[in-house]
């Protein structure tokens, strides 16, 4: 019997991290709480994905994905930044921090 390479285990996380996102996307309303589960959904990308960029062990690991997913991270830190000032000035505006669409008993009809 064999036992999980690191690979093989990086991919599982990543892809347990992105199955979490998706729940927390996807059962919250808090616009917040949705980046931050948004931002786990990409974690897990960043991990799968240098999980699939490694090689054998006298090789070592692949440099491309391993720039790409650096490249990714950045991106992925403006982006967060942006959207949490947006959230943060749509709350001082509107009064809260969900959609009307997603606020219960309300079917987001003026």
């Amino acid at each position: 019997m064999t036992g999980l390479d690191t690979a093989t285990l990086f991919a599982w996380c990543g892809a347990g991290l992105i199955g979490i996102g998706l729940y927390g996307f996807l059962a919250n309303r808090h616009m917040l709480r949705r980046l931050v589960a948004f931002n786990v959904v990409g974690s897990g990308i960043f991990l799968v994905f240098g999980a699939s960029g490694a090689r054998r062990a006298d090789l070592g690991p692949d440099p491309v994905p391993q720039a790409l997913i650096i490249t990714g991270i950045v991106v992925a830190l403006a982006t967060t930044a942006l959207l949490v000032a947006l959230v943060i000035r749509y709350a001082d505006l509107a009064g809260r921090a969900t959609l009307p669409e997603d606020e219960p008993g309300d079917d987001g009809k003026e």
